[in-house]
């Protein structure tokens, strides 16, 4: 059963030895290289023009609140609905850290008593939505995932308050991999095959979204934390730029490094929830819809090397569909497998040693923790100031050499795992594997996309792929545009 025992084992250890090896074969260009201590993201050049198609693609947001307008439905009945999954499937997927049932029912008939009296409560009015453990809802449990960490928050975390001023009903927070320290989630499980980890750490999240949990979900990216789940769930992922959501009252794992990403069923929802949330950056859910055709997509070729086949066939083949839409793809030498690699090295660097930093604060037992998440503090700590500093500084090139390969493209493609979702009896072998390919967006803060493209596998029920999307940063409407346009294709 989900989250019955404590999970055991752990390759932190051996991740760190690759990653340091990595970074001792880094050159800044010159001396005179200044780290990325307070990291920002590159400035990027204009956006280009998007021709718009008539009105902004809707997904199943919009459709329910339009069945809501038409009284062909109730908030409270859209509740009832995402409780009755949870009841009949969470003991065996483990979506959900706390369950908040009876205040999401007392709200939503709130929502439909203002329905009834002509109020529109903004554009999320009655839609259910869940919200991973790691940042803070007023008056209900923080615990990150661990048995060794509870906070009462008397506030919300600044995207969890804006979801609900546009109107949110929230069902509960998910399960998240311990204080969101790797990428498997391993006390829950993929809603595919019960035998397979949901990807993670916002793994509880992904599983509520694939499921019907919920219509949409916030979760956490740092390394990978949003898109692999949704990649290995079969759900679309989005991390915007770096700054774009405000990570205030969101527990920390990395200050340089956290990001705040949607999970949802569609391009246009996780797009819509994103703008609700931002703080700062131009809407992107316009782009929903928007013109495509004319676009360059350059084809990561690094990122194919050792992919599962089924999921190289997926991610080439929803590539092949872009050109039938009238993009130009054209290939891309970087990143490069050694980008890739440095990206790697310095992302795990920079987190742990950040997360290594706020545990010593909070005073913590790391025995009382994960094996996996113990062993990467562990190591973290014994990493040196010069080596922590030298990888800030390997994220200032990666940033402006990668930025300025998009003069060659507008988005860049890749297939967002390597694999499909692992058995859940070996987890501690994916910390770095199932990060590789997402892991330099969240290090260098651009705005990138999950979306579902496919399955591995001859059974009943076939594992999810997915394709990611980047784009520089600020240009999130461009990822959303062109993955929309994949999705409607791909649906047609």
């Amino acid at each position: 059963m989900p989250g019955m025992t404590r999970p055991v084992g752990s390759d932190a250890a051996g991740a760190f030895a690759v990653a340091r090896k990595v970074m001792a074969g880094f050159r800044p260009p010159t001396p005179k290289q200044r780290p990325a201590i307070d990291y920002t993201v590159p400035a990027s050049p204009g956006e280009p023009l998007l021709e718009a198609r008539g009105p902004s693609l809707g997904g199943e947001i919009a459709a329910a609140r339009a069945a809501m307008r038409r009284g062909e439905c109730t908030a409270r009945q859209l509740v009832e609905a995402a409780l009755a999954v949870v009841a009949s499937r969470d003991h065996e997927l483990g979506a959900f850290a706390e369950l908040t049932a009876e205040a999401a029912r007392e709200e939503a008939d709130r929502c439909d008593r203002e329905r009834a009296a002509g109020l529109d409560g903004g554009p999320l009015h009655g839609i259910p939505l869940t919200v991973k453990d790691m940042l803070h809802v007023a008056g209900v449990p923080t615990r990150c995932g661990s048995s060794s960490y509870q906070e009462l928050p008397r506030h919300d975390a600044i995207a969890v308050a804006k979801v609900r001023a546009a109107g949110a009903v929230l069902l509960g927070k998910t399960t998240t991999h311990e204080f969101a320290l790797g990428v498997t989630t391993p006390q829950a499980r993929n809603p595919h095959d019960l035998e397979r980890l949901p990807g993670g750490s916002s793994g509880g999240s992904a599983i509520a979204v694939a499921t019907g949990m919920g219509l949409v979900s916030l979760g956490t990216d740092t390394r990978a934390s949003v898109r692999v789940p949704a990649a290995l769930c079969g759900v679309v992922g989005f991390k915007p730029t770096y700054g774009h959501i405000s990570t205030g009252g969101v527990v920390p794992l990395s200050w340089t490094m956290d990001h705040v990403g949607v999970l949802a069923r569609t391009v246009a929802d996780a797009a819509l929830v994103a703008d609700v949330c931002r703080t700062a950056g131009a809407p992107a859910s316009p782009a929903a819809g928007a013109v495509v055709g004319g676009l360059r997509v350059g084809v990561c070729e690094a990122a194919f090397d050792s992919a599962d086949p089924g999921v190289h066939a997926g991610a080439l083949a929803a590539i092949e569909q872009l050109a039938a839409l009238g993009l130009a793809v054209v290939r891309s030498s970087r990143p490069s497998r050694t980008d890739l690699d440095l990206a790697s090295a310095a992302g795990l660097i920079i987190s742990r040693c950040e997360a290594a930093t706020f545990h010593r604060s909070l005073g913590g037992d790391p025995s009382s923790y994960w094996d996996e998440v113990a062993d990467q503090l562990e190591a973290a700590a014994s990493v040196a100031a010069t080596d922590y500093l030298e990888a800030q500084r390997c994220r200032s090139v990666l940033a402006h050499e990668l930025l300025a390969a998009f003069r060659d493209f507008d988005v860049l493609a890749m297939p967002t795992t390597l694999v499909p979702a692992p058995p859940a009896n070996d987890f501690a072998r994916y910390l770095t594997l199932l990060a590789r390919n997402v892991i330099p967006w969240s290090l260098l803060g651009f705005p990138a996309l999950t979306l579902p493209v496919g399955g591995v596998g001859g059974g009943p029920e076939k594992l999810p792929t997915g394709l990611q999307l980047v784009a520089p940063p600020g240009h999130d409407p461009l990822v959303i545009a062109v993955a929309s346009a994949l999705e409607q294709a791909s649906a047609a």
